[in-house]
């Protein structure tokens, strides 16, 4: 809609900064692991096979991090009514600094993840094997 408009640039900007703060906080592990490191006081993720599992819990959790981008969305939408919130910027600038802040802050955060082994996702039903069947079935 921005392209449309041709307009309204810097909304636009600060919405995509306020979704990858929110993004982020998403990513994020409600306690940071690496502020544990040296105290015992808490939780902590498990970091070698025989330690305790302890699910990923999230700083965001997801039902607000979906309420607060959408009500981030309203807000952008409704500065649009107001001109004066279009300023005159040359947009290219912008787009260039936001890839750049992205992917620094992706880098960091995923070297945070590979550092302290944390996945927030999860890849679907973790299923066991069983014991093989070596009896006969017998049918009546």
């Amino acid at each position: 809609i921005v392209p449309l408009l041709q307009g309204w640039y810097i909304v636009t900007y600060a919405l995509g900064i306020y979704h990858l703060n929110l993004f982020i906080a998403f990513l994020s592990p409600k306690v940071d692991p690496s502020l544990m490191e040296d105290s015992d006081d808490g939780p902590s993720l498990p970091t070698k096979q025989n330690e305790e599992f302890r699910p990923f819990i999230r700083r965001l959790p997801e039902f607000k991090f979906w309420h607060a981008a959408t009500k981030g969305i309203l807000v952008a939408m409704a500065c649009t009514f107001f001109e004066a919130f279009n300023v005159p910027v040359f947009w290219p600038i912008l787009v260039m600094y936001f890839i750049m802040l992205f992917c620094i802050t992706m880098k960091r955060q995923i070297k945070h993840m590979i550092k302290y082994r944390y996945i927030p996702f999860t890849h679907g039903k973790r299923t066991y094997k069983g014991k093989e069947d070596a009896g006969k079935t017998f049918a009546s």
